[in-house]
């Protein structure tokens, strides 16, 4: 019963043009330990600079929960150097984990405004634990993959394994790191967080504007059959064909989590304000065109901003500006600009 009341109130709620904001909580999750640079932690301070500049009340329309954080972790020394800070990337993802568990469960749609991606592992699994026995379907847009594990990563930061752990793999068959014991036990925590691993199906994942994934990933995507619209097909066949034969493969799972890593922008036209930029990607526009797609089938459940990083922006608060704006659209009633 509480399933079908949650979706019944999201189908209300996502009934364009927006009414109302009372269901939705935005979840601040200001932890940058899962990724390579330090500065995402104040990408939500950027955002919120970014709507005072805009003349938008949104950050104070809304409740929000602040979620609390390892950042200080920052400054211990790095032991294991393939799954950095594992442990306490493990733990930030179980925080995270339990407020939106805690928010689907008081039928609230959850608006998580992350650090770095590494924290999608805790919004899947809040997700998963608050409906166990349902299908996620995942749209993941971002430039990358983030289908490396432990065995595999070349940089050994979390955010670039977030996937993996979603879909319960290890890639260990020919490993380029030999991974201790601990680590080990650390990454089975992170991929049962959700009560189940997987937490996801993979035919039931689907990548928009991934262009920068190394032959680990690669070889992942194609052994599991994973579908990817990079960005130069979404332009030539257009986002309406990509919705539509998106939103076809998704048509056995009960609800949508959409995770929007700021990467998945185009790094010359917008920005270079992320921990990992990449050139060649979606405009601000198209972004807006593409999320609120998929909000239209009204099937959303949970949507995840990440790794804006404005003290990597050399164009002042440029990436936070646009993912404000892609914000403020999607949600159009939720500010007076």
């Amino acid at each position: 019963m509480a399933f079908q009341s949650s979706i019944q109130q999201l189908k209300e709620y996502y009934s364009l043009p927006y009414s109302s904001m009372e269901s939705m909580v935005i979840l601040k999750n200001r932890s940058d330990i899962g990724g390579a640079n330090r500065g995402s932690d104040m990408g939500i301070d950027a955002l919120e600079v970014a709507a005072i500049n805009a003349e938008n009340d949104f950050f104070n329309r809304l409740p929000y929960t602040e979620i609390d954080t390892h950042n200080e972790t920052v400054y211990n020394k790095v032991h294991n150097t393939f799954a950095k800070r594992i442990e306490f990337v493990t733990q930030q993802c179980l925080r995270v984990k339990i407020a939106v568990e805690n928010t689907l469960k008081n039928n609230q749609f959850p608006l998580v405004l992350s650090g770095d991606h590494s924290s999608a592992i805790g919004t899947i699994a809040g997700i998963k634990s608050a409906y166990p026995n349902k299908n996620i379907g995942v749209i993941w847009i971002d430039a990358h993959g983030d289908l490396h594990t432990p065995w595999s990563s070349p940089s050994g930061n979390i955010h670039g394994m977030a996937m993996a752990a979603a879909l319960g793999l290890e890639n260990n068959r020919h490993p380029k790191n030999r991974v201790s014991n601990q680590t080990i036990n650390y990454w089975m925590k992170l991929k049962g967080l959700g009560g189940t691993s997987p937490m996801i199906n993979p035919r039931n994942l689907i990548y928009f504007g991934i262009r920068s994934i190394e032959p680990e990933e690669k070889l992942l995507i194609e052994q599991e059959k994973i579908v990817c619209f990079p960005v130069h097909e979404v332009r030539c066949r257009s986002i309406k064909e990509c919705l539509r034969e998106a939103t076809n493969q998704l048509s056995s799972v009960d609800f949508i989590y959409v995770s929007f890593d700021v990467d998945a922008l185009d790094s010359d036209l917008v920005s270079d304000g992320t921990g990992t930029p990449v050139s060649k990607g979606f405009d601000a526009q198209e972004m807006i065109d593409l999320i609120k797609g998929f909000f239209k089938t009204k099937m959303v459940i949970a949507l995840e901003i990440c790794e804006v990083n404005p003290l990597l922006d050399t164009k002042g608060n440029s990436m936070a500006d646009s993912t404000f704006e892609i914000i403020n659209q999607i949600f159009p009633k939720s500010g007076c600009s």
